[in-house]
């Protein structure tokens, strides 16, 4: 059976996460930021897909924020591109 991946989150990175969670102008960010912040409560990141955010999201998008976050940070988060035409002069 796999691993169940979670997050462990100093204070400090917890008050940055809320802070983006309540604060960014973003609504993507503000997103990302409240699935992590329940994931690090306890939440598996398959559930906060489902079951734990406004809209369902396929779980391998949450995956995916959850790696971001951990390569970079809040940084990872708000970087990334996500949807959208990729194609370059469109």
């Amino acid at each position: 059976m796999a691993r169940r991946r979670t997050l462990t989150l100093t204070n400090e990175k917890r008050n940055e996460l809320r802070d983006y969670r309540d604060h960014h102008p973003s609504p993507q960010v503000r997103e990302r930021c409240a699935a992590l912040l329940k994931i690090a409560e306890g939440a598996s990141p398959h559930w906060v897909a489902k079951e734990g955010l406004l809209k369902e999201r396929d779980p391998d998008t949450v995956y995916a924020w959850l790696s971001s976050y951990e390569a970079a940070g809040v940084a990872g988060l708000v970087a990334r591109q996500q949807g959208g035409d990729r194609r370059s002069g469109l």
